[in-house]
């Protein structure tokens, strides 16, 4: 009897306190997954964006690339083909290789171009009083806001005596008559060149002017006392590397704007230009999706544009690693 009353005295057992699991204890997958529900409200909200995401983003890239593969006019079911678009590509298809030949000018030009131009000038800006910065910030954002840059050149470079290029010339003494500038290729091309890198100087040029903003004034005292001796030093060792995510930003635009170049083309020139000499891949694939109705051979089309692209943004991933070093 006293037994039993000791026993029910003593009350319950105390319960057995698991020891937290350290990483080390953890696979990845597991670690992963008691990360996610530690967190599990900042994925409810990304959520919609992440849906919205797959399924215009993600989803139709992968079904671009299934349909490169396919012969498709979209009244019939998709007829596997293999590689036959690709061969018909590089071996059949003429003006494929003009328009790649077009897009690599365009790229190499206006890309690298427009970014280097839009730092400088950011750069340059900078230094100005804040007022007076403010000013020149919005004018030299203009043409990133500006919806009717064609029609400005337009205006500038008519094909008469009223253009305002032609009746400059033709004043100065250096033409007797009008130029058709849209018509000519010989300045198709170079004026071409010209507007893509003056509409491409807003987004990027902003951009700049935000990440240098950001950078710490101290860290330009402290560079002085360890031994940086001008402003290109200053620049390389200190600008640059706090800017990194600002210029991969602006090298990411400035690629996809050179890539997918040919809007303003098809308003100033008309589509084809002048001997195909302005066709780009993105009027070529235009020209095979919305007049031809051959959605295979357009997404084939849609495939290289984007292996040039994400070549390019890994080039420049690599360039801007070694920045400051």
């Amino acid at each position: 009897m006293q037994d039993t009353a000791v026993k029910k005295s003593a009350g319950p057992k105390p319960k057995k306190v698991k020891k937290p699991v350290s990483r080390k204890d953890m696979t990845k997958a597991q670690y992963t997954w008691s990360e996610m529900k530690r967190t599990k409200a900042g994925y409810f909200m990304v959520a919609p964006f992440m849906v919205m995401f797959v399924v215009f983003t993600v989803f139709p890239v992968i079904l671009s690339l299934l349909l490169s593969f396919t012969s498709f006019n979209m009244l019939e079911f998709p007829k596997w083909v293999g590689f036959d678009n690709f061969i018909r590509m590089f071996l059949d298809d003429d003006l494929f290789i003009t328009a790649l030949k077009n897009t690599l000018i365009f790229a190499v030009t206006t890309g690298p171009a427009s970014f280097i131009l839009s730092f400088i000038l950011a750069w340059f800006i900078n230094e100005l009083p804040q007022r007076l910065r403010t000013f020149v910030v919005f004018i030299f954002y203009a043409p990133g806001i500006s919806g009717g840059a064609a029609s400005i050149f337009m205006l500038i470079f008519q094909g008469d005596i009223y253009g305002y290029a032609n009746g400059w010339l033709m004043k100065l003494g250096l033409i007797t008559e009008p130029i058709l500038f849209f018509q000519n290729e010989t300045y198709i091309m170079p004026l071409m060149i010209f507007i893509s890198i003056w509409t491409s100087l807003g987004i990027s040029f902003l951009s700049f002017i935000a990440g240098l903003q950001s950078i710490d004034r101290a860290q330009f005292e402290a560079g002085a006392v360890d031994g940086i001796k001008n402003r290109w030093q200053e620049v390389w060792f200190i600008t640059l590397p706090n800017m990194k995510s600002m210029l991969m930003f602006g090298a990411v635009m400035a690629i996809t704007g050179a890539f997918g170049f040919g809007a303003i083309v098809t308003q100033l020139c008309g589509t084809p230009s002048v001997n195909y000499c302005a066709w780009t891949l993105a009027h070529h694939m235009g020209e095979y999706m919305t007049t031809r109705f051959e959605f295979g051979y357009a997404s084939a089309l849609a495939l290289i544009q984007f292996i040039l692209v994400f070549g390019a943004n890994k080039l420049i991933n690599k360039m801007l690693a070694k920045v400051g070093q």
